[in-house]
């Protein structure tokens, strides 16, 4: 089977996945321990094998054991060769570790601006009245209405989101005119949950230097894949941005890459555990988003593998579009448990020899109900399957392991070292500080001129205190020449009489 991946061995013969139709997007489900991380793990080591790029999400660090070569001891994996008539030959597929929080593998980042409105709106629970602000945040980046940036190099990070809605806050009046209100509470409802986005670390994910898309592209130089492993454990404890960050990678992905049509082998194999935390209380809108990525997708030559507990937790419209069907053990122990069964059991062809409804329920650990597309894209009859074990080891790699993995993958210098160039954050900062500065200047002339005025009142009131007094002191003095005048008569007066008195009147003398 050089054209499939072999899945496993069952009564029909062996089971797998034929190349050309593994674009045709596949589901894997079954009840927790039922075994489809090893299934998983298994199909991805196969895949890289056969020349095609992989990218999982490792919620449990269990497939992490990719990495190494696993160690033929004896044990299930050496009886379940046996069983099924295969043999296993320990290796190790190539592995590139990647970690939104840096802390298990290369940091992976993207900006808030590519992350775009309606994944913005879903990672933070928006409202109604809160998407329409989060839309309007980035239709002004978008417009270029504060830099002369593009929106792509405005809008980067939380910081810079931050600042714009703070923005639209303070000036919410001008731009309510132009683009829609944006009332102050709506702006403080989005910024508490960016606080709880930061604290819960998702800051890390936003920025730069931005995850570049080749980079799951890129083969060996001996033309086999590699595999891309996202260090999921702290990140599923967000679900909303854990299924937000992943969708939105499939989207970039579909916006990126050229139309390939029908190709011998997918460019990528992209699987998305714990799937159910996509659909969850998703709305229509982004419903709709992920329907028509999985539609199209595959025209761009990759295709996405959902993994998740039930087939019931995948809606109809995006199941119809899973060709390639490999179903673990169900446990029915409640009515919807046995409605599940029931549904899953119809969605597989059928096959006479296989009681579907019925074996889904007793299946072992490691066996599987395998429908697979065929070379002409009919869905092969149902079979179970035992599935094969993986060459590589089962179970997680230790710590040292992974730093010499990370080490070795030559993309540190590239993306282990953020950058904070300029953007929002400190565009709109220069803002308000030149208005704050501004502002300060326009205050400081206002109470220069309002103390002017005051001086200019005291002067002009001084003055005409001075003039009054000016007036009054004329009068004064006529009254004293008036005064003097008499009181110089009275004295010339005595004197004569004094005079006379002396030296007598000299006319009575004669």
């Amino acid at each position: 089977m050089s054209d499939s991946i072999l899945i496993g061995g069952s009564p029909d013969g062996p089971q797998g996945i034929t190349l050309k139709r593994a674009n045709r997007h596949g589901l894997v489900a079954g009840a927790t321990g039922t075994g489809k991380t090893v299934t998983l793990q298994v199909l991805a080591e196969q895949f890289a094998a056969a020349g095609v790029n992989v990218f999982a999400a490792d919620v449990k660090g269990d497939l992490s054991g990719i990495a190494v070569p696993g160690v033929p001891t004896p044990g299930w994996a050496t009886k379940r060769a046996e069983e099924i008539g295969v043999t296993v030959t320990p290796g190790a597929a190539k592995t590139v570790l990647w970690d939104v929080y840096g802390e298990l593998g290369h940091p992976i980042r993207t900006t808030v601006f590519e992350m775009g409105p309606l994944l913005m709106s879903r990672i933070l629970e928006a409202t109604e009245a809160q998407e329409g602000a989060i839309t309007i945040a980035f239709k002004i980046a978008d417009d270029r209405a504060l830099s002369s940036k593009t929106a792509s190099d405005f809008l980067l990070d939380l910081k810079d989101f931050r600042a714009l809605l703070n923005y639209i806050s303070e000036n919410s009046e001008e731009i309510g005119k132009k683009y829609g209100l944006v009332t102050p509470q709506t702006v403080a409802a989005l910024q508490r949950r960016l606080l709880q986005m930061e604290m819960d670390g998702a800051d890390h994910f936003f920025g730069e230097p931005a995850f570049d898309l080749e980079e799951l592209l890129k083969l060996q130089a001996d033309g086999r894949g590699c595999v891309h492993l996202l260090a999921a454990e702290r990140l599923i404890q967000s679900p909303r941005l854990y299924a937000t960050f992943l969708l939105w990678l499939l989207s970039e992905m579909w916006e990126s890459l050229p139309e390939a049509g029908d190709l011998d082998k997918p460019k990528l194999v992209f699987f998305f555990d714990e799937a159910h935390l996509l659909f969850k209380d998703a709305p229509r809108a982004l419903l709709d988003r992920i329907e028509q990525v999985a539609r199209l997708i595959r025209s761009k030559g990759v295709g996405i593998y959902f993994v998740t507990q039930s087939p019931a937790d995948v809606p109809e419209i995006v199941l119809s579009q899973l060709g390639n069907r490999i179903q673990h053990a169900l446990r029915a122990y409640t009515p919807s448990d046995q409605k599940a069964v029931k549904a899953a059991a119809n969605s597989f062809r059928a096959n006479p020899g296989v009681d579907v409804a019925r074996e889904i329920q007793e299946l072992g650990v490691g066996e599987a109900l395998v429908s697979t597309l065929d070379d002409k894209g009919a869905p092969t009859p149902v079979a179970r399957t035992k599935v094969r074990p993986p060459n590589s080891q089962v179970g997680p790699i230790n710590a040292e392991t992974r730093r010499r993995i990370v080490q070795e993958s030559g993309l540190s210098a590239k993306y282990d070292t953020p950058i904070d160039r300029e953007s929002a954050h400190e565009i709109l900062g220069k803002r308000a500080d030149a208005a704050a500065r501004e502002a300060e200047r326009t205050a400081e002339s206002e109470a220069r001129e309002k103390e002017q005025a005051k001086r200019d009142r005291q002067d002009r009131d001084t003055s005409r205190s001075s003039g009054t007094r000016a007036r009054a002191r004329p009068r004064s003095s006529a009254l004293e020449r008036q005064t003097g005048r008499v009181a110089s008569n009275v004295f010339n007066t005595i004197a004569r009489e004094i005079v006379r008195g002396i030296f007598g009147n000299t006319r009575r003398r004669r």
